[in-house]
């Protein structure tokens, strides 16, 4: 499975400036088989959702367009209405055209995100091309419970905003996440600057070890790849069961 993270800048509110700009970025790209962008990644991450609702159907279509002609799957997140309630979605869409979504569950009170959203209640895990996603958006990074494995997935996805004043638990936690869960960890995220923060980018794509396989520069749009390889990482897991000895534990979402 080749994975690919793209990081870049987002124009406020004007998915006219970023599906464009994406077109040109992604034509760059050598073939993959995934391609993960940042969260709110035709928008930027607004927490007035009616500001923005209105254009997902026609960054769905672009997606599902790019899905088909990348023959790979497009991955990002954008602001949904589902009966009057507002979700900041996952949307995993596939060449073909189906799309598997997840809603964020961890929505963030400091920022908030909370007041006008509402949070999800449900895990998603969705295969494709042999490997199983966990889907994540941003703040369900540090929350790592909702993340436990019992060799339920082989990667976590995480469509992230993440500030640079953050950047030690950024870095620290996408390891953790990957190391206690015996897992790859997929986390992209955009840099530039919106009304409340600054962004660096450093998306990167982790080995169950911990070990870096790919790293986007500083402040700089770019594209990284690596090859999530299920048969290394099958090896891995029956060399060091680590997950047999994990705590059990039922995730609760009420």
């Amino acid at each position: 499975m080749h994975l690919t993270i793209l990081q870049h800048d987002i124009s406020w509110c004007r998915p006219d400036i970023n599906l464009p700009h994406l077109d040109h970025l992604i034509s760059t790209l050598p073939h993959t088989d995934l391609l993960l962008l940042p969260e709110m990644f035709a928008t930027g991450l607004n927490n007035n959702p009616r500001d923005i609702v209105d254009y997902t159907p026609g960054i769905i279509n672009w997606m599902k367009a790019k899905a088909q002609e990348l023959d790979a799957a497009v991955v990002g997140s954008l602001a949904a209405e589902d009966n009057g309630l507002f979700f900041n979605r996952l949307y995993f869409v596939r060449p073909d055209g189906d799309i598997t979504t997840y809603d964020k569950r961890h929505l963030f009170i400091y920022g908030g995100e909370a007041q006008q959203y509402t949070r999800g209640r449900q895990r998603v895990i969705v295969s494709f091309r042999g490997v199983r996603f966990l889907l994540q958006v941003c703040y369900d990074l540090r929350y790592p419970i909702w993340a436990r494995n019992r060799d339920y997935y082989d990667c976590i996805l995480y469509s992230s905003n993440w500030p640079i004043s953050r950047d030690t638990a950024w870095k620290t936690l996408i390891r953790a996440r990957a190391i206690e869960n015996q897992c790859y960890v997929a986390a992209a995220n955009r840099i530039g600057t919106d009304q409340q923060c600054e962004y660096y980018g450093r998306a990167a794509i982790i080995n169950p070890y911990g070990e870096t396989m790919a790293l986007c520069p500083d402040k700089t749009e770019w594209a990284a790849s690596a090859i999530i390889d299920i048969d290394f990482l099958r090896h891995y897991n029956s060399k060091f069961p680590l997950l047999e000895d994990a705590d059990d534990f039922t995730i609760n979402t009420p």
